[in-house]
């Protein structure tokens, strides 16, 4: 059976769909690159025991390796579409603060459909499972993993916690360069994008190894704070959001109103802060994962 040829009509209708899908909020997380990143950096912290059960839970297609699936939550939103908001948090506008209470609920209102909300959910899923409390639960593990490393790397890009109205970003227009683009994206994948072309002679692996260096130089005495929880818990998701914030105002904000462009300026002063996002993130999803999976001690529930 062959297909009927659309009319303007319906031309002009997923013409509209296409723009309204591109100003849904971070349509693509860090983008694949960052998220890889993320999860690469993330598998070199590994414990034994974490690393077995991270290799257990993965699917056959990650081919043992997590980084492989870190994207997976954006590839399956169209499909799952109740995950959408689940990849940030709003926060109201130029208050530069977050608080879990005020800003974790989806656009109808419903509580603890957030970023933050998603990550205290799939820690409790991984916890309830492998800490022994509700065995008869039957949680889907994979999918868990999945999603709690994609969305602790979507918490720490600055405009996955931006403000409310702009969509964190997503409606401020400008030029990256030449290219006509938005900012969220900007944070998303084009400062990577671009530190990899031009910095790292278009290798992402360079990249990473660049970003390993540093924590183990230049940021080593930083590392132990980035990995602790307060009051022993497994995962701290509000203390990456209200990083995430202020460096929103701080940095991605600043200096990109709309119709401006961006360039060397704005991308060598803010290149360094999304390295260190992406190597908190990695560092972060290892110690809740070690958390997890620890077979000897068990551990206060999120």
């Amino acid at each position: 059976m062959g297909f009927r040829r659309m009319g303007w009509h319906e031309l002009l209708w997923v013409g509209r769909l296409l723009v309204l899908m591109q100003l849904l909020h971070g349509v693509f997380g860090w983008g694949k690159d960052g998220h890889f990143a993320v999860c690469k950096i993330a598998e070199e912290y590994l414990t034994k025991d974490a690393l077995a059960t991270v290799k257990e839970l993965l699917p056959d297609s990650a081919g043992g390796e997590l980084a492989s699936v870190c994207s997976w939550a954006d590839d399956v939103r169209w499909h799952y579409h109740w995950s959408s908001p689940l990849h940030y948090v709003d926060t109201p506008d130029f208050k530069c603060n977050y608080k879990y209470c005020r800003d974790c609920h989806d656009t109808a209102g419903h509580k603890d459909r957030c970023v933050t909300g998603a990550i205290f959910n799939y820690t409790k899923q991984l916890f309830s499972a492998y800490q022994g409390f509700s065995p008869q639960l039957s949680y889907n593990l994979t999918e868990a993993l999945m999603f709690l490393a994609h969305f602790i790397g979507d918490v720490h890009q600055p405009l996955h916690v931006g403000f409310l109205g702009d969509l964190g970003g997503n409606t401020i227009t400008v030029h990256w360069y030449r290219r006509k683009t938005n900012l969220h994206h900007v944070w998303d994948t084009m400062i990577i994008d671009s530190a990899v072309k031009t910095l790292y002679g278009s290798d992402l692996a360079i990249m990473i190894q660049a970003i390993q260096r540093n924590i183990t130089d230049a940021w080593s005495n930083d590392v132990s704070s980035w990995e602790n929880c307060g009051h022993n818990q497994t995962v701290c998701p509000n203390l990456y959001a209200s990083e995430s914030v202020r460096m929103a105002c701080k940095f991605a904000y600043r200096n990109a109103t709309p119709g401006s462009t961006l360039e060397d300026e704005y991308f060598l002063s803010r290149l360094p802060i999304v390295e260190k996002r992406l190597a908190q993130g990695g560092i972060r999803l290892a110690a809740v994962l070690n958390r997890l999976f620890n077979s000897e001690v068990k551990i206060a529930q999120a």
